[in-house]
């Protein structure tokens, strides 16, 4: 796993724990790769390595290093993963998108036509796009600086399905009227206005993991009528993608998930 920072990741974890329940003698670490600095990495390694999953700041730099490209990878514009073949090249794929259609509908079969995205980075990309793929027409991401999410709205645009996108200011008033909401946002951002601006939202999806749970998830958990996707969802779905690209083979979900919940419960608070 690579990015900067990286030491709250889970996916070493997540990986870790299929490898031995897959009985494969394989390790799996976390290494602290700034911007710019995943040319010189790639060039430190052997034949052995399999593959490498990528965070922030390095999903860009991964797009233009990859010998081949899959269709989802350049619909978002970016790989989150390197597959390191046989023969030397490297296959660039994001399994996020896959991972969020999964999350999903592990969560909820309700018809999703329309949805607002808290937030304008590459969480909200692959998510949106994903959200298409699953049927929705209309995008409302909803940011502090419009300007700033013009790289978001394009690549949502970009999609061949031809949805309408909009952007709308994170701090406005009104209920939103969507079928799902997606937060890409810090927890600290999500003031009680913004939390009851989604009320009325039947499905939301959370995109982080830790803190957990975040103030408009744990809104979501008291009102006990609506349904919840969580970051670790996410986490783990796109992570099961990641290791059957590595290993060819069926990826452990349930006993990925128990140790990233485990990990989790370690880290909170007494």
């Amino acid at each position: 796993m690579l990015g900067d920072p990286i030491a709250h990741s889970l996916s070493p974890v997540l990986h870790r724990a299929a490898y031995v329940e897959l009985g494969l003698d394989w390790t799996y670490d976390a290494h602290r790769v700034p911007a710019g600095g995943l040319t010189s990495f790639l060039a430190g390694l052997d034949e052995t390595w399999r593959g490498l999953s990528l965070t922030m700041p390095l999903k860009r730099e991964a797009l233009a290093l990859a010998d081949r490209v899959t269709d989802r990878a350049r619909l978002a514009g970016a790989v989150n993963t390197l597959v390191l073949e046989g023969d030397g090249t490297r296959l660039g794929d994001n399994t996020d998108l896959p991972g969020a259609v999964a999350a999903i509908r592990e969560r909820t079969s309700l018809p999703l036509r329309s949805a607002a995205i808290l937030g304008g980075g590459a969480t909200a990309v692959s998510v949106g796009l994903a959200l298409v793929d699953l049927g929705v027409t209309t995008i409302e991401v909803l940011v502090r600086d419009e300007a700033g999410a013009a790289e978001t709205i394009d690549l949502l645009r970009s999609h061949p399905a031809g949805i309408d996108v909009r952007t709308g200011a994170l701090d406005a008033t009104g209920d939103l009227a969507v079928d799902v909401v997606v937060a890409t946002i810090p927890a600290a951002a999500q003031t009680d206005a913004l939390v009851a601006r989604c009320a009325g939202v039947p499905v939301v999806f959370e995109a982080l993991y830790d803190p957990w749970p975040t103030p408009l998830a744990a809104s979501v958990d008291e009102s006990g009528s609506r349904t919840l996707v969580g970051g670790l969802d996410l986490l783990v779905h796109q992570a099961v993608v990641q290791v059957e690209l590595f290993t060819g083979l069926p990826a452990p979900l349930d006993v990925m998930r128990e140790a990233g919940r485990h990990a989790l419960d370690e880290r909170s608070p007494e």
